[in-house]
This record gives C-alpha cells, sequence and structure tokens, in this order.
C-alpha cells in the first residue's frame, strides 16, 4: 500500500477565503457592516458586499505576492466586465442604491502582510 506524501500546499481556494477574511477583519475595524460575501450569479462573482454611511460598496479581494503588482493592476477587463454584471444583477434583484467599487489587496502574508485599500477604485461607473 502506498502512503502519499502530504505536501504543505495551499490551494487557491484556501488561499482566497483566508484573503477574504483578513479583507472582512480589517473592513469591520473601518465600520463597514459586512452584507454579504461570495454573491455569485451566471454572470460573475463579488467577494464582499459592505456598506458604509449608506453607500453599498463591492469589494474584491486581491490576493498578491509581495512587491509584484498593485491591486487594480491584477484586474483585467474581463474581471470587470464580471463584477460588473454580478453587481446589476445584485441590485436588480434587491433594489437600487448609491453604490461604488473598492479594491482590498492583501500583499504579502504573516507578519509581512500589508493590506492596501482602494476605495472608488473604478471612479465613476452607470450601472444602469
Amino acid at each position: 500500500m502506498f502512503h502519499r506524501k502530504k505536501l504543505n500546499v495551499r490551494n487557491s481556494k484556501d488561499k482566497g477565503k483566508e484573503s477574504e477574511d483578513v479583507a472582512c477583519e480589517y473592513l469591520k475595524r473601518k465600520n463597514y457592516r459586512i452584507i454579504e460575501r461570495n454573491f455569485r450569479t451566471r454572470r460573475g462573482e463579488i467577494d464582499i458586499i459592505a456598506e458604509k454611511d449608506g453607500i453599498l460598496i463591492f469589494v474584491e479581494v486581491r490576493s498578491l505576492q509581495k512587491g509584484l503588482f498593485n491591486p487594480i493592476e491584477s484586474i483585467g477587463r474581463r474581471k470587470l466586465e464580471r463584477i460588473l454584471k454580478a453587481a446589476r444583477y445584485y441590485l436588480m434583484k434587491r433594489g437600487n442604491a448609491v453604490c461604488r467599487f473598492d479594491v482590498i489587496g492583501i500583499i504579502g502574508n504573516g507578519k509581512n502582510r500589508r493590506i492596501e485599500h482602494i476605495e472608488n477604485a473604478f471612479g465613476y461607473i452607470d450601472l444602469s
């Protein structure tokens, strides 16, 4: 009988969930109210939906290796389109609201981890 040696490799889902957990804790410390996590549709997905000061905030969380990219630079056109489609669907189902799109980058890990929060990362977007 063969026994596989366990490898110390974290899959991307685990790393993504950990980064989202860190981002949620960060947002809570900044007085954001977390409404929903991992909102998924056929059209796309939103990592975190939060609210602060009457504004609905769609948050994309990016986990980056130290020094590689700015979190916004890691979001391609196709990913942005999927985020926008999911946001439109969310607003259609839940009602329109004043909203914005933020990006949170979790850069590095452990004690060397840094959080970069970019509010209104994509500027004004007409969701109609």
